[in-house]
């Protein structure tokens, strides 16, 4: 089962075609839809600024978006070729870019569940799976296995292919929820679902799987 199911936000497409845009990665010099890239800036005093929503303004270099990757970036000195000017990125700016990413993705949720496409407790969740509402599963990174193994079968029951998030803790999805004690969540078909699925899958991307990776990355099940 995917963990996370390919897909690409608005900000990602061409202004008027609809085609994925691609650029080329400053480290690899390998052509990439920006799905699979990080877009990063350099501030005025030299800061090298992961733009993760690729809404901040200037000239932007387009990295792999894989945490090994930037932190190549770093070492290699590409960010001062790349800008042509000095820069002073971060030594851990591979953290800070997951960091980033993953409180973008709990952005997303949190306009999902303010829009009502999120519903949580195991109960409504094996509802929403029955009625084949579900388009996408949450289970708390910290949550009880046995809960997850008995949702987990409603999939294995005809809703495989959902995209199945086990990506952040009780606490994170809590406060992007707005409610206490989420360990399921089942999220609804929306513009928001659509947009939070598409950057936990980014993050899924960056964190590589043979990677420790403090907020967990979405993955499948067994």
């Amino acid at each position: 089962m995917l963990a996370v199911t390919p897909t690409t936000e608005d900000l990602d497409r061409g202004p008027k075609s609809g085609t994925a845009v691609e650029r080329l990665c400053a480290v690899t010099r390998v052509t990439q839809p920006t799905d699979a890239m990080i877009r990063f800036v350099r501030a005025p005093d030299g800061a090298v600024i992961p733009d993760v929503k690729r809404k901040l303004p200037g000239r932007g270099l387009w990295v792999t978006a894989t945490r090994a990757t930037v932190a190549e970036a770093v070492k290699r000195n590409v960010f001062a070729r790349g800008f042509k000017a000095e820069v002073r990125p971060a030594g851990d700016l591979a953290a800070l870019t997951e960091k980033l990413l993953v409180q973008s993705a709990l952005d997303a949720l949190a306009m999902a569940g303010k829009a009502g496409l999120a519903l949580h407790g195991a109960a409504k969740v094996e509802n929403a799976l029955s009625r084949g509402q579900a388009v996408a599963i949450l289970h708390a990174q910290d949550g009880a296995e046995d809960g997850k193994r008995k949702i987990n079968a409603y999939l294995r029951g005809g809703s495989a292919d959902l995209p199945v998030i086990e990506a952040f803790s009780v606490e994170q999805l809590d406060l992007a929820l707005g409610r206490a004690n989420v360990v399921h969540a089942a999220l609804l078909a929306g513009p928001a679902t659509t947009t939070f699925v598409a950057r936990a899958s980014r993050l899924a991307r960056f964190c590589a799987p043979d990677e420790p990776n403090h907020h967990g990355a979405p993955r499948a099940d067994a």
